[in-house]
C-alpha cells in the first residue's frame, strides 16, 4: 500500500498518506533516520514533536489513513512550536487529509 500513496514534500520532510480500507482508524508514524542527527536525544525530540502536534487532531482525520512523516532535517528539533505546527498541518489540510472543522 505504500507505494501507491500521495507524497507531500517540504524543505524539512516528507509526508507520505494513503487511505487504508482494512483498519477502522488512522496510524501515524515518523521516520527520522541517522543521518539527520547522530544523536538519539534530537532524532526522538523530533519524532516526539511531530506526534504531539497531531494528537490533537484525532477528530479531524476522518478516514482510515496511514501517514507516514520522514523527516530530513535537524532544524525541525529547534523551529519554532507554530511554525513547527504549520509544517505539519498546512499539506495535509491542504491535501483533504485533515478537515477544516476544529
Amino acid at each position: 500500500m505504500y507505494q501507491h500513496g500521495q507524497t507531500i514534500r517540504s524543505q524539512y520532510m516528507a509526508i507520505k498518506y494513503v487511505v487504508n480500507g482494512r483498519r477502522k482508524t488512522y496510524r501515524i508514524a515518523v521516520v527520522v533516520s541517522r543521518k539527520v542527527s547522530k544523536s538519539a536525544v534530537v532524532r526522538n525530540r523530533i519524532r516526539r514533536r511531530i506526534y504531539e502536534i497531531m494528537r490533537p487532531e484525532d477528530g479531524r482525520i476522518a478516514q482510515p489513513y496511514d501517514i507516514v512523516f520522514t523527516a530530513f532535517s535537524e532544524q525541525l528539533a529547534m523551529l519554532d512550536a507554530e511554525e513547527l505546527r504549520q509544517l505539519v498541518l498546512m499539506p495535509l489540510e491542504k491535501a483533504g487529509v485533515l478537515t477544516s472543522v476544529r
